[in-house]
C-alpha cells in the first residue's frame, strides 16, 4: 500500500501526502488487529507518526530511514520498565512493505513541556531538569551491550574521526561564516576527547519536545523517540542537553548536571556539538546567546557552563 522511498525526491512526494499514507497506515493497522480505529497523525516529527485511538502510536518509516525502526523498535523493548520514566512499550515491530519499517507502540501521557515552557513557573523548570538528570543517569548505567549488534557506531575512535573530517564543511553548508569556521581545526584539536569510552545508551536527542510531564506539576511522565539511539560516549548526550534543555542557563545546567552525578567539560559538549551527527551551528546561534568576542571557547562556556 506504501510506495518506495529511497530517494530525497520520493520523500517530499510521499511522507508528507495523506492521499498516499493514510491508506497504508490503515492497512497496516488492520494487519495488526486494529482494524477501524481512528488515525490522527501528529504534525511534529521526522517520520510520519499516527495516534491509533487512544490507547497506540504507529510510527512508520521508508526505505531511506528503515533502520532507524529497527533501532527504535529494539532500544524501546530493552528499555521497557528500566527507566525511572516511562518509555512506549512496544507492542509490535517490524517490515511493511516495499522496504518500510514500523513500530506499533503504547501512547504516553502528559503534556509537552516545550509548548508550555514560557508559561512555566521556575520551581516547575527546575524539577523537570532535575528529573531529565536522574533519568539520563540510569539510562547510561544500563548494560548496551544486548543491543550493540543493532546499535552503533562501534568504534567510537572512527566515529569522531569521520565527523571531524567533515565537521568545517558541515557548518560551512549550514551557513556558518567563516570567522568561525576558521576556528574548528584548532578548537577540535585542543580538545582531548576519548576514543574509547566507557559504553553507554545515548538517546543522541534529549530536548524538551522529547518528554512528557504531569501539567499539574511536571513531573515527567514520558521519554520517547529513541531512533536516532547510539552507544558511546555519554558526554555526546549533553549536547542535546545544553541546547534544547538548559537553553544557556547555567542554573539549569547546574541542577540537572547535580542530578545526574557529573559534570562535563564545556569544551567537551562544543566539540561533540561541532561532531555531532546533525549539528548546525548557524541555527543554534539564533536560537541561544552568543557571547561578544565570538570564540568557540566562549560560546562553549555560554551554552554549557554552571554556576
Amino acid at each position: 500500500m506504501l510506495p518506495p522511498v529511497e530517494t530525497d525526491e520520493q520523500w517530499d512526494a510521499v511522507v508528507p501526502d495523506e492521499m498516499v499514507m493514510r491508506p497504508g497506515a490503515e492497512d497496516l493497522c488492520a494487519r495488526l488487529g486494529l482494524a477501524g480505529a481512528p488515525l490522527t497523525r501528529f504534525p511534529d516529527g521526522s517520520q510520519p507518526v499516527y495516534a491509533v485511538g487512544d490507547e497506540h502510536v504507529l510510527k512508520l518509516f521508508p526505505g531511506t530511514a528503515a533502520q532507524d525502526g529497527v533501532t527504535e523498535g529494539t532500544v524501546l523493548t530493552h528499555l521497557h520498565g528500566r527507566l525511572p520514566v516511562p518509555t512506549p512499550r512496544v507492542r509490535d515491530f517490524g517490515p511493511y512493505e516495499n522496504g518500510w519499517q514500523y513500530v506499533l507502540m503504547s501512547r504516553l501521557r502528559g503534556e509537552n513541556p516545550a509548548r508550555a515552557w514560557g508559561l512555566a513557573p521556575r520551581g516547575h523548570r527546575e524539577r523537570f531538569v532535575t528529573e531529565v538528570g536522574e533519568t539520563l543517569a540510569v539510562l547510561h548505567s544500563l548494560d548496551p551491550g544486548p543491543l550493540a549488534d543493532v546499535v552503533g557506531p562501534g568504534d567510537w575512535g572512527a566515529f569522531l574521526d569521520r565527523r571531524r573530517a567533515g565537521a568545517v564543511e558541515q557548518q560551512r553548508d549550514r551557513g556558518l561564516p567563516d570567522a568561525w569556521l576558521e576556528q574548528i581545526p584548532d578548537f577540535l584539536a585542543s580538545v582531548p576527547l576519548p576514543r574509547d569510552p566507557h559504553r553507554s545508551l545515548l538517546h543522541t536527542e534529549v530536548m524538551r519536545q522529547h518528554f512528557l510531564v504531569d501539567p499539574d506539576g511536571w513531573r515527567l511522565t514520558g521519554f520517547f523517540d529513541f531512533e536516532p539511539a547510539m552507544i558511546g560516549d555519554r558526554a555526546y548526550d549533553f549536547v542535546g542537553v545544553g541546547l534544547f534543555v538548559t537553553r544557556g542557563d547555567p542554573g539549569l545546567m547546574t541542577r540537572l548536571s547535580k542530578a545526574y552525578g557529573h559534570t562535563f567539560d564545556p569544551s567537551h559538549l562544543l566539540a561533540y556539538t561541532l561532531l555531532h551527527v546533525y549539528s548546525n551551528l548557524p541555527w543554534y546561534m539564533r536560537e541561544l546567546h552568543v557571547p561578544d568576542d565570538a570564540t568557540l571557547p566562549s560560546l562553549a562556556e555560554a551554552w554549557f557552563g554552571t554556576t
